[in-house]
């Protein structure tokens, strides 16, 4: 089993928006599998949405209504790619410690 320090934060919250952990010594399980996937996901809509954000901060006609629900979308992408990055650091730091 997985050390309590070598937990897998995982890409979704949990209820009240507390975050999931996975504790596992499989990599290619169904849920670190399931948890590739959706970061995946989370980082293509990320990188749409910013070429969506791009696009219309360039146009001179969008609304505020518009620019709000932008915003509102970005924030809750920046949230996923922070957990996604944090996640992926911390497996980057569990593997440099089993290669030491």
């Amino acid at each position: 089993m997985t050390a309590p320090n070598e937990l897998r934060l995982l890409p979704w919250a949990g209820p009240e928006g507390k975050p999931c952990y996975l504790s596992t010594d499989d990599r290619d399980g169904f849920m670190s599998r399931l948890a590739d996937g959706i970061e995946s996901v989370q980082l293509g809509s990320a990188a749409e949405l910013l070429e969506h954000a791009r696009e219309a901060l360039e146009d001179q006609d969008v609304n505020p209504e518009d620019i709000r629900r932008l915003a509102h979308e970005l924030a809750g992408s920046l949230r996923d790619v922070l957990r996604v990055a944090t996640s992926r650091g911390d497996l980057l730091t569990v593997t440099d410690s089993h290669d030491a």
